[in-house]
C-alpha cells in the first residue's frame, strides 16, 4: 500500500490543479462503487440520546452524528423545510424534532434497502 500511495503522490505532483481535481473525482467515484466501502458505510445508527429541551439546530447536529452514513445532500431540502416551519411559522420545536427524526430514519431505511 505504501508504494501505491507514494506513486499516487508522485503522479499528483506532476498534474495541474484541474487534473488533480479530476483524479480525485475519479478516485471518489471508484470508492463509491467499491463493495468494501459500501459495506463499511452502511452501519447501524449511533445511539445518541435526545436531550430534554433540545433546539431544532442541536437536533440536526445530533441526527447528523447519529446517521453518519446518510448523504446529507438528499436530506437537506426536506430538513430545511421542517426547520423553516419552526422558524417562520412558529411550529413547536419538539414536533419539528420528532419529524426530523422520522425523516432521518426513513432515509436510513431507504439506504439499507438499496443493498
Amino acid at each position: 500500500m505504501t508504494a501505491v500511495k507514494n506513486r499516487l503522490i508522485e503522479i499528483l505532483g506532476q498534474l495541474s490543479r484541474a487534473e488533480q481535481a479530476a483524479l480525485l473525482d475519479y478516485a471518489e467515484f471508484m470508492l463509491s462503487r467499491s463493495e468494501h466501502a459500501r459495506t463499511l458505510s452502511i452501519r447501524e445508527p449511533l445511539d445518541i440520546p435526545r436531550p430534554d429541551d433540545e433546539s431544532v439546530v442541536a437536533a440536526m447536529r445530533r441526527l447528523t452524528e447519529t446517521y453518519p452514513m446518510l448523504n446529507k445532500d438528499k436530506l437537506l431540502h426536506e430538513a430545511a423545510g421542517l426547520m423553516s416551519e419552526h422558524v417562520m411559522q412558529g411550529r413547536a420545536a419538539n414536533v419539528v424534532i420528532d419529524d426530523l427524526q422520522v425523516l432521518f430514519h426513513r432515509h436510513y431505511e431507504a439506504l439499507c434497502k438499496e443493498d
